[in-house]
């Protein structure tokens, strides 16, 4: 044994960010490292650097030498062949990082292996490591190495001209020849019986033996985790890793490397080489462009300035105050550039005609608003800056770009080409195995059946926001899964090794807004990249946001660019106003006021008006009757999550004004336009400001407390509020008291209100465009949501109830997406469906169609139509498709045009043949040839009942009409829609609906394992979720069935905030 075995240093170690082939979190593995007593340790992942900054600083916060490293893999040739008989071979190499010229080069060769060297795995090449070898240390590799490879065939001369290879790219003294010692392990008996070759060929190379031992999981008892995880890996193949492959020890080091003390001793003068000191701290910001002489603060001021007239204001009293105010505390922070950038980005993006809106607190801010980062008057709305930013408050601070998500990758395009290629990535994010996931991946790799994995994770609560569920925590809360635990083995086996893999890492995916852009040409210079794994070609990072504190990735800040399908309806019905009506619409200067909206509003008609729809929101929304942009912006602050128990009293308070009265009269001006009620976050912050004497750091401080839902942390919360509410507003108990029963309820979750007032401001513009322009709303709605046949389906009922007819598409009057009929100069009150919208038909023999239709006019007849559309994609298929919709109805009859689409097609083909031959046929111009008439065939009409299906196949809905049509009129009188029973829900009364069964979904019971089922039933106007239980569902099992017409009797139920029904009976409608 070594003489000195505290000496031992990992360096080769797995974690979880291996995705699927390591165990180990970092967290546990420092700590582990810590009461070994080590002084240094590596993280070496596969062909990745995912934890390469959580493992720095709790290295550095253990008081360990952090050793970064990356085991990559090589190509058999270059990084650029990808000959599959050939290079789908790699080997294994270890890289350990050993200074900052050396970190930024293994961020550049693991970026590198995965942009251009990626064919299965990321590879690097002999070429990169010559390219970034400098400050790296190489150690030749594990058995899946190609050093070894070489050994093992006997190719000596070859492993140690890979060996010089190494000594070319790193230098001699950084080089070392690493061995394994894992005699335990089955199927290692062939390296074991190598190592003296290894040996002598390190000897002859002169080059130092290092030990390393390969560590996937903590402990020995991780190992069959760990072949769970393999076996999620490869799809449950029986992969695993026999032998123990733990973070060993000191002297279990020793002991296992006895013959070679030198190799333990070298892990100690490997970690010596290391000297690596990352700057995590200093934002770096884009490098954007300013005038020679000039700097960020100064054009800052220039831009907010010239903002000023343009915004109708003028440069002096409360408006001068509140710029210097902020202009000073943007200095002092260093924000500045940050600010020009924003503007830059947002300023952009309307050049490019592309909406956005700037959600969050940053709409508290009036260089925000004059630059034009965001659309909102702080000053109107009365939105603290301090709550945006303030001296005391660390971070930077939150703009979120909201924008239209067809244009999203236009703006990221932007922000290439002005700040460089190569300078811009998305942000990658982790998805981890949830404890839900965790179970159901572990009872498919354990073998077990996928019914059993199923029915366990349902009944694993779901987590709520920045609480997710654990199964810790789910064992102690659901006594139902505790008790099958306690009894059911198999149960208990599942959740057992799900406990031990549950929050590790399983993906790596693109963050939904996260942008960063580096103030460098190159990005890799503070990131590892990589292509998003969806194969999208989205460039993302390898370090995620919390890599920067939630604030950016390492250095750089993040830019937020949220995808928004509202936006594309205001963007779409913009330019469908302009080309039918021929009217500019400047969405930044439509009246706040237009009583057509309020109105609108009142009646309920809020589906399509963001933040607004859904029923129960629409059930406020009519009893509110709002009149005013404050009343929205309310609405979205007071609605779930918010503290919804407030809303009947800000309703009565609106509708009475004798009612209104405030919690303190120095709130008086705070909470005047919500009639003396806490409705936002500010409203606390500004409560525990004005009358418990807070800084603002203090408030934030407060804000933040409440929103972790810690009982301990709100307790000393607490006492600190009563302390200064006594003390400095000179307040009594039972009035404190009082205080804080109105602030507990934004313990939940409560808006701020620069966000409320951003969200309430592009409510009303939704609002705005559908009460002025319903036509052009409506279609620019169903089009953006084509992809969901449900949210369609429900733009069409609204649309009917507006007085829309809603007609099939047509070939001869349907476009690409839905549109408005237009007859000579008038905007009919007719809806046309595309032919985008027709399932089972593509897009190109849809553009073929219209392209030929403006070409030669309309079709006269389906045979002039087969004679015109010589496109490729006319096929069975796509023909069956216009049939069956009914876009050929105006050429006959359904069934009758079904029943002859060989014959079409045969027509159609001969002609394309021809056409595609340019030869003339000797039939040419006689009235008798074969192909110049189509002979159709008599075929009988298709029923009623028969058509309506295809067109629900077809389009997702019923369109011509409805199987309900026939009992219309009784439905009517009956007066027991489904849209009024929602609207005006009253929870636990008995109530019958009519209608057609969408959906059915049977499941088993948690508790004795009873089917029961979950149905979707619909009517002329709106659907309903109905709950069938056990003891309902055997009687009532025979009318749970799709398409069948049901009449249901039932007590009304809010079911996880949606209106459902609970099924007592149900009969079949005739």
């Amino acid at each position: 044994m070594c003489a000195h075995h505290d000496n031992f240093v990992h360096l080769h170690v797995h974690s979880h960010y291996s995705l699927l082939d390591g165990m180990s979190q970092v967290e546990g593995l420092v700590k582990k490292a810590k009461e070994f007593g080590m002084a240094a340790l590596a993280l070496t992942d596969h062909g990745a650097m995912y934890g390469a900054i959580d493992f720095y600083k709790a290295c550095k916060a253990a008081d360990i030498k952090p050793i970064i490293g990356c085991e990559v893999y090589v190509a058999n040739r270059t990084r650029f062949d990808r000959d599959a008989t050939i290079d789908n071979k790699r080997y294994h190499l270890t890289i350990l990082t050993r200074n900052n010229v050396g970190y930024k080069n293994l961020m550049k060769l693991v970026s590198k292996a995965n942009l251009e060297g990626f064919y299965y795995k990321p590879r690097v090449d002999k070429e990169l490591l010559k390219m970034h070898g400098d400050g790296l240390i190489i150690l030749s590799g594990c058995p899946g190495s190609e050093f070894i490879h070489y050994v093992r065939e006997k190719y000596f001369d070859k492993a140690k001209e890979l060996l010089e290879c190494y000594c070319d790219a790193a230098g001699r003294e950084h080089v070392f020849v690493e061995i394994m010692n894992h005699p335990e392990a089955p199927g290692m008996e062939w390296y074991q019986a190598l190592l003296p070759d290894i040996v002598r060929i390190a000897k002859e190379a002169n080059l130092p033996l290092v030990a390393t031992w390969d560590s996937h999981y903590l402990c020995t008892d991780d190992a069959p985790a760990h072949d769970t995880l393999l076996k999620i890996n490869t799809g449950g193949s029986g992969m695993s890793m026999e032998g123990n492959w733990s973070f060993i020890d000191q002297k279990t080091a020793c002991e296992s490397f006895k013959e070679y003390p030198e190799a333990i001793e070298n892990t100690k003068k490997v970690a010596d080489l290391v000297d690596l000191e990352i700057e995590l701290s200093p934002w770096r910001f884009p490098n954007y462009p300013i005038p020679e002489g000039s700097n960020y603060d100064d054009e800052l001021r220039k831009e907010v300035l010239l903002g000023v007239p343009k915004k109708g204001m003028e440069y002096e009293g409360v408006v001068k105050d509140r710029i210097e105010f902020e202009l000073d505390i943007i200095k002092q922070k260093g924000f500045s550039s940050y600010f020009l950038v924003e503007a830059d980005l947002v300023n952009a993006a309307t050049r490019m005609g592309i909406y956005t809106n700037t959600r969050g607190s940053a709409a508290g801010s009036l260089v925000s608003f004059l630059t034009g980062i965001t659309n909102i008057d702080p000053l109107k709305y009365k939105l603290p800056f301090e709550r945006f930013l303030n001296p005391l408050r660390p971070g930077i601070p939150d703009i979120d770009l909201d924008i239209a998500d067809d244009r999203r990758d236009d703006l990221i395009t932007y922000a290439r080409e002005k700040y460089g290629q190569h300078a811009v990535a998305q942000i990658g994010t982790f998805g981890t195995m949830a404890a839900r996931g965790a179970v159901r991946d572990v009872a498919r790799a354990m073998g077990f059946p996928y019914a059993l994995g199923d029915r366990v994770s349902k009944m694993i609560p779901m987590g709520s926001q920045g609480f997710p569920m654990t199964l810790k925590h789910a064992l102690e809360t659901e006594m139902e899964l505790k008790e099958m635990y306690d009894n059911d083995s198999q149960v208990r086996e599942i959740i057992d090794m799900a406990k031990k893999i549950e929050g590790n890492v399983r993906h790596i995916s693109v963050h939904a807004a996260g942008v960063l852009i580096s103030p460098t040409p190159d990005i890799t210079d503070f990131t590892p990249i990589q292509f998003d794994p969806k194969g999208e070609g989205k460039i993302i990072t390898q370090y995620d946001m919390y890599s920067g504190g939630r604030d950016g990735v390492v250095n750089l800040p993040k830019f937020d660019f949220l995808g928004l399908r509202n936006l594309n309806f205001i963007a779409e019905t913009v330019d469908r106003v302009k080309k039918i009506r021929n009217i500019d619409v400047d969405m930044e200067s439509i009246p706040l006021d237009d009583p057509k909206v309020f109105e609108m509003l009142s009646r309920g008609e809020t589906m399509g008006v963001f933040q607004m729809a859904g029923s129960g929101m629409t059930k406020y929304i009519k009893d509110l009757r709002p009149t005013k942009i404050e009343d929205l912006m309310a609405m979205v602050a007071l609605y779930r999550p918010g503290p919804m128990e407030v809303i009947p009293e800000y309703i009565e308070r609106k509708r009475n004004p004798d009612l209104v009265n405030y919690p303190d009269p120095r709130l008086k001006d705070d909470l005047e336009a919500s009639y003396g009620l806490l409705v936002y976050q500010d409203d606390v912050l500004i409560t525990s400001i004005r009358l418990a004497g807070y800084s603002w750091l203090d408030a934030d401080k407060f804000r933040k407390a409440m929103g972790k839902k810690i009982p301990a942390e709100m307790e000393e919360q607490k006492e600190k509020f009563y302390k200064g509410c006594k003390e400095y507003g000179g307040l009594d108990k039972s009035k404190i008291d009082e205080l804080w029963k109105k602030i507990e309820p934004f313990a939940a979750y409560g808006f701020n209100k620069a966000h409320a007032a951003s969200y309430g401001q592009l409510a009303y513009r939704t609002a705005y465009l559908k009460a002025n322009y319903p036509a052009e709303y409506m279609t620019a709605c169903m089009t953006a949501e084509s992809g969901d046949i449900e949210t369609v389906s429900e733009y069409i009922n609204e649309a009917k109830k507006m007085g829309f007819v809603i007609l099939p598409p047509d070939i001869n009057e349907s476009f690409s997406d839905f549109t408005v009929v237009v007859e000579g100069e008038e905007i009919t009150k007719k809806i046309r469906f595309g032919l985008n919208n027709v399932k089972n038909f593509g897009t190109e023999i849809g553009k073929a169609i219209i392209a030929e239709r403006k070409i030669g006019g309309k079709f006269k007849s389906i045979e002039d139509f087969l004679k015109r559309v010589l496109h490729k994609n006319l096929n069975k298929k796509s023909l069956e498709a216009l049939v069956m919709c009914g876009a050929m109805d105006t050429f006959g009859e359904r069934g009758h045009l079904m029943g002859n689409v060989e014959d079409m097609l045969t027509f159609n083909k001969a002609l394309a043949e021809d056409s595609n031959k340019g030869s003339v046929s000797l039939f040419d111009g006689m009235d008798d040839a074969p192909s110049a008439r189509l002979i159709m065939k008599d075929y009988p009409a298709a029923p009623t009942k028969l058509a309506l299906s295809w067109e629900k196949e077809l389009l997702g809905l019923y369109v011509s009409g409805h199987p309900l049509d026939i009992y219309r009129d009784r439905l009517e009188k009956v007066n027991s829609s489904i849209k009024r029973l929602k609207t005006d829900l009253n929870t636990g009364s008995t109530v019958m609906i009519a209608g057609i069964v969408e959906d059915v979904r049977e499941i088993y019971t948690k508790k004795g394992n009873e089917k029961m089922a979950f149905m979707r039933v619909k009517d002329l106007d709106d659907s309903l979720e109905c709950v069938v239980f056990p003891k309902t569902f055997i009687d009532v099992r025979r009318f749970c069935q799709l398409e069948m017409l049901v009449v249901i009797k039932g007590k009304m139920s809010d079911r996880n905030g949606e209106p459902s029904m609970i099924v007592n009976e149900i009969k079949e409608l005739k």
